[in-house]
């Protein structure tokens, strides 16, 4: 018997199909074993040497393999063909031979594509293990370790609140934090823009002013409303004639099958999937055979997929589609043996495969494989030059045509948001003026003017990043790997040091915090060029250029001793010197020139960076006198207003204690009161025209409300806000109320009505089944999902699978393709779900002959 090993169930039960009966394959699971999160795991003073831990949850299936090792004449490791596949291999060899059950013959096969031709070509060509790739799996795991278990310590200690540091995702932070301090300094520029509406031979179209009283007209040229109103004048009273038609022929070609970064990218702007997703999707897609392997960072096909695109597109266009030759790509990869055939379909017959996400995934793929090898798209582009009689204005209007649509027939590439204000110019419609069609001028032609315009404009700060854009720069400066990118992007979520709001990434202020640190103290191991290089040197160890075990002595030779310089200063020291490296950003340059440091309640107090329990705030010098503080990464005050403290809204008309409005940790709250004996209520997002008035700070501080005793249990009915919002409160049963008013309108007879229903929908769940809001149809199963107020927090659902919401994400700012996001990956990641097999399971549990029966048919489904 020859044992395969590779590392999930479905490829498993794809491969065992195609090999004969002497075969039996089995999965790992993924990983087996890494190193265990404590001090030690990796020994620098020891050549490196790891220590290396079983995961708890593999037992039973390392036993499954090591059972069935023992019977085998053959173990083949088929795991997948890059570097994390080549690691599974070797662990799954080492802990074979640790517990003596390694057959004799052991060998490593690789497969671009789960396909019977593909698998048996693999079966018959198999080789030993690559040690270059282990070693570069080694060197990056090690490296990952020590600057994980080395950095992070440092941060806990020396800046409360911050969670952990990461050699690529400390820089991908970086990347979202400086666009961050890029949009909060941009300053907006006016510009004007003039057109005219002109028509020739019945046809409109739009003519854009390009010079004016003899002066070439830039983007910011006019920068005021009494020039862009001279300027319209002139144009209005102008006769303009065509001067000079220039038309130009443009070929485009088509873009290459996909990589995992560009399917990653293109999947987020045209299926709006996160990174996670479209990994997920893809992977599913591999192992069901309908696609080839998708972590790569190649851009060639087989030879034999080029002759089956170029079949499948003569079949399906006529022969202007085909070009002569077939199209060769080249791999701008520096390293070989990562470099994969492109992701493509395992059969260009296909054209479809699965439903919903995997089926718009597929479609995606497939399209762009196939227009990969289709003949260039041919345009015309035109160009038409108007002046004045005067020759001192200038108008000019362009156009394209597509002559012959080749590729773009199928398919075209997705784009970025522009980097607002790049001064495209664009029609009234959002359609760019240089895809219309002109109507055909010539020298000469004076065509009719109808409207002339003149609009006001501001130059825009480049766009955040969307996961799209922000792995397309991490590709570009060559930091990381593709295969990488959706698990560092998705850590910068869980530890909250960035938010996505309407697919955007917002840095947050830990996230801040953490980046400016490592900047002030660690600037070398977060700059590009650094992290760039340190991503070729791996490479060249899994080319076989260098050496593991020395690219991490001269890392570890630099970065040790800087940690230990950091962990000897005093938190207050680095307080003090991130106050000073953070100036410019926590206190600007103020319009009147004032000390932007004065505290603006006590008014002779200093204000500057303070480190807490919770992380970083700004207070003043006149602590505890002057207790004015706010949050980190406020500049000035939110929204860059000045942010004046504390606001007293008035006297308690029964207390006579001032009412003061201020800003904490977890948002705006009122007080009354001082020390121990203060009462607090935080502040809903719902007043009336969303202002705080001292008639409502009064009521807030009021709460709870008793409206009186149940009319059948004689308890008191108590209305109040909750973490979830406004509720009712009856003997330990809860009811839901739709607003803050509500709590001070409702009276008995609505408040039974609404403990009843909640009641009827089955107590305190029941007021989590009232939706908090609708958001619509699941654009791929129709379901109507909604968003829910959970005992454990907000989640969305579709009736059949619920979703937590991720603290990443404002239940606000919820979108409807972000919720379905949710929902399909709890689906994919949700165990079976138990029916019959379960019914099964748990008859078989009662009959002592069968006890053992169960435990290995779950080895077996796992």
């Amino acid at each position: 018997m020859q044992l395969v090993i590779v590392e999930s169930p479905a490829k498993a039960k794809t491969i065992e199909k195609y090999l004969g009966g002497d075969f039996h394959v089995l999965a790992s699971y993924g990983h087996i074993r890494d190193l265990p999160p404590k001090d030690g795991s990796v020994d620098p003073d020891n050549g490196f040497a790891m220590s290396w831990e079983n995961y708890g949850d593999k037992g039973k299936q390392l036993k499954a393999i090591a059972d069935e090792a023992k019977k085998a004449t053959r173990l083949i490791l088929a795991t997948d063909p890059d570097r994390e596949g080549e690691a599974i291999s070797w662990h799954v060899q080492e802990v074979l031979r640790a517990k003596k059950a390694l057959p004799q013959k052991v060998d490593r096969v690789t497969f671009n594509a789960i396909t019977k031709q593909a698998v048996t070509e693999a079966m018959a060509q198999p080789r030993a293990l690559d040690e270059d790739l282990i070693d570069a799996y080694r060197a990056r795991r090690a490296l990952d370790y020590l600057v994980g278990f080395t950095l992070s310590p440092v941060l806990w200690r020396k800046l409360p609140g911050a969670k952990s540091a990461g050699r690529v995702q400390s820089v991908a932070l970086r990347l979202v934090v400086e666009r961050e301090r890029e949009i909060e300094s941009f300053v907006p520029q006016e510009y004007w823009s003039v057109a005219a509406e002109m028509e020739q031979a019945g046809q409109g179209f739009t003519a854009r002013l390009v010079k004016w009283r003899g002066e070439k007209i830039e983007r910011l040229t006019i920068g005021r409303e009494g020039d862009s109103m001279a300027a319209k004048a002139d144009v209005e009273a102008g006769r303009f004639t065509v001067e000079k038609v220039e038309t130009k022929p443009v070929s485009r070609n088509p873009p290459p099958p996909f990589t995992t970064s560009t399917l990653q990218q293109e999947a987020a702007r045209k299926l709006g999937f996160s990174a996670s997703h479209t990994m997920r999707i893809a992977q599913q897609l591999y192992e069901d055979g309908a696609i080839t392997y998708m972590r790569t960072d190649g851009v060639q096909m087989d030879g034999s997929a080029i002759s089956a695109a170029r079949k499948a597109i003569a079949e399906r266009y006529d022969g202007g589609y085909l070009p002569e030759k077939p199209r060769q790509y080249q791999t701008k990869a520096k390293n070989a043996q990562e470099a994969h055939e492109a992701i493509r379909p395992t059969e260009f017959y296909r054209d479809k495969v699965g439903s919903g996400d995997h089926g718009r995934l597929y479609d995606l793929i497939f399209k762009r494989a196939l227009a990969s090898q289709m003949a260039s798209a041919r345009l015309e582009r035109t160009t038409v030059d108007l002046v004045d009689g005067t020759g001192q204005h200038g108008l000019r209007a362009t156009g394209q045509v597509v002559i012959f649509p080749g590729f773009l027939a199928l398919y075209e590439e997705g784009r970025d948001d522009p980097e607002r204000g790049s001064g495209k110019h664009a029609s009234a419609d959002g359609e760019d003026d240089d895809s219309k069609l002109l109507p055909r001028m010539a020298a000469g032609d004076a065509p009719a003017k109808r409207k002339v315009t003149a609009e006001q404009h501001f130059t825009q700060p480049p766009p955040r990043y969307s996961e799209a854009s922000l792995v397309k720069k991490l590709e570009e400066l060559g930091i990381g790997r593709p295969s990488t990118y959706a698990s560092t992007l998705q850590v910068l979520k869980d530890r909250d040091y960035v938010r996505i709001e309407k697919n955007r990434f917002f840095a947050e202020e830990s996230g801040r915090l953490v980046t400016a640190f490592l900047e002030r103290f660690f600037e070398r191991y977060v700059s590009y060029d650094f992290t760039a290089g340190l991503e070729e040197e791996l490479d060249d160890i899994s080319g076989g250029r260098a050496q593991w075990q020395a690219v991490l002595e001269a890392f570890w030779r630099d970065f040790k001793p800087k940690t230990a310089e950091v962990m000897e200063q005093k938190p207050s020291d680095i307080t003090a010197e991130l106050d000073k490296f953070l100036e410019p950003m926590l206190f600007p340059p103020k319009a009147d020139g004032s000390n932007p440091r004065a505290c603006p309640m006590c008014g002779d107090g200093q204000l500057s960076l303070r480190g807490g329990r919770f992380g970083a705030f700004i207070a003043c010098s006149n602590y505890p006198e002057c207790k004015y503080t706010r949050k980190f990464g406020q500049p000035g005050g939110k929204d860059g207003a000045e942010d004046s403290g504390p606001e007293v809204l008035g006297k308690h008309p029964e207390t006579g204690q001032d009412i003061v409005r201020k800003s904490g940790r977890f948002g705006p709250y009122i007080e009354m009161g001082e020390g121990k004996e203060a009462k607090r209520g935080s502040i809903p997002k719902d007043l009336p025209d969303g202002e705080l008035t001292l008639d409502w700070a009064v009521k807030l501080l009021s709460l709870p409300r008793e409206i009186g005793p149940h009319p059948e249990t004689g308890k008191p009915i108590v209305a109040n806000i909750g973490r979830f919002g406004p509720y009712l409160l009856h003997d330990g049963k809860y009811g839901r109320l739709s607003s803050t008013a509500e709590i001070f309108e409702v009276g008995m007879n609505s408040a039974v009505a609404k403990l009843a229903d909640a009641a009827n929908r089955g107590g305190r769940g029941a007021s989590s089944r009232e939706p908090l809001k609708v958001l619509g149809k699941h654009p791929r199963t129709e379901a109507e999902i909604k968003l829910m107020a959970g005992r454990y927090g907000p989640y969305v659902t579709d009736g059949t699978t619920n979703a937590t919401l991720p603290k990443t994400i404002e239940q606000d700012a919820l979108t409807l393709e972000e919720a379905a996001q949710l929902i399909d990956a709890r689906a994919a990641a949700a165990p079976a779900k138990k029916g019959k097999k379960a019914a099964a399971k748990k008859g078989a549990a009662k009959k002592p002959a069968a006890k053992k029966a169960p435990a290995k048919k779950k080895v077996a489904a796992e």
